[in-house]
């Protein structure tokens, strides 16, 4: 089977940074379209950032300028740079992958989510 795993949240005043990754591991032939979202409190899940293989990226307006997406297909990684924080960035970071797998299925996984806390 396949993981995928973030890492990197934290609390962070604003105006902070913070990077995640979001490693991907199991039966792995390759990586199609990996992506970023987030859930508020009392919100729905909604699209962060996503990128394709060929590593195209679309960002949310509340994200552009301010979050990057990026990937490495050799380390089966995916990343997300957030820089410029705002209390309003305070959510679970969910990471989603379309994975080819090793049998030539191509599955859609969540990694199981990492809590980014923007506070002063």
């Amino acid at each position: 089977q396949v993981q995928l795993v973030e890492s990197g949240g934290g609390l962070v005043q604003p105006g902070g940074s913070l990077r995640l990754s979001c490693k991907a591991s199991g039966s792995i032939f390759s990586m199609y379209a990996m992506g970023w979202y987030r859930q508020a409190p009392g919100k729905q899940r909604e699209l962060v950032a996503t990128i394709t293989s060929g590593g195209n990226t679309v960002h949310a307006d509340s994200v552009k300028g301010r979050f990057t997406i990026s990937r490495d297909n050799a380390k089966n990684t995916v990343y997300l740079q957030m820089n410029s924080l705002k209390p309003e960035d305070t959510a679970v970071y969910y990471c989603n992958g379309n994975i080819n797998l090793l049998d030539g299925r191509i599955r859609s996984y969540w990694g199981q989510g990492t809590q980014v806390t923007v506070s002063s």
